[in-house]
């Protein structure tokens, strides 16, 4: 008897994994899109630099509702956190025009986003002349891009964030900064 109830417990753990698989399938099936995320630098204080690099890690993603924190002191709110799997590096003086350079691509589910923010991690600056150059991000915040776009169903979202080194008033320092004017969302694939 004993080998009875056994079989019925192992019918029934089987029945009820099958069940879960099979419901996790229908679960899983959200469509996905791509999104490629690319900077580059328009002209500000650039000019002053033999190189700026800067070192990103990762970027937060805003969904609808989700707030970026751009007042001083507020903590940002509802945002998704993607760290990229390396550091990734962009000389901004060689990322002059229409020159961008890839810094992360991933597939994501389809979504509509209100901004992007890039985790800078460093920035190691040298000017002109050879010397080094103090180079920040405003608060020791992410770059903050108030741009909408989409993430489409099989389709491939190229967001371009633009930022560049400007110098503070009268000081030797500089604070790179988003230029809303060159943010750019392209989209590749999709039938709208």
């Amino acid at each position: 008897m004993s080998d009875l109830i056994v079989d019925r417990r192992t019918y029934l753990a089987g029945t009820a994994i099958a069940g879960t698989v099979g419901f996790a399938g229908c679960l899983g099936g959200g469509e996905t899109g791509t999104l490629a995320t690319q900077v580059t630098d328009q002209p500000g204080d650039i000019a002053d630099f033999e190189s700026c690099v800067v070192t990103i890690v990762g970027m937060w993603l805003g969904p609808e509702g989700a707030e970026a924190g751009d007042e001083e002191g507020e903590e940002p709110a509802d945002r998704e956190y993607h760290e990229y799997d390396e550091p990734q590096e962009a000389d901004l003086v060689d990322l002059q025009g229409d020159n961008t350079q890839l810094v992360d691509e991933r597939e994501l589910d389809v979504a509509t986003y209100q901004f992007l923010q890039l985790d800078v991690d460093g920035i190691d600056a040298t000017l002109e002349g050879g010397d080094s150059a103090t180079v920040g991000v405003p608060g020791d915040a992410p770059l903050t891009f108030n741009q909408e776009f989409e993430v489409r169903a099989d389709a491939r979202t190229t967001f371009t964030a633009d930022f560049t080194p400007v110098l503070r008033g009268q000081t030797d320092e500089y604070l790179l900064q988003p230029v809303p004017d060159g943010i750019t969302v392209e989209y590749e694939g999709d039938e709208e």
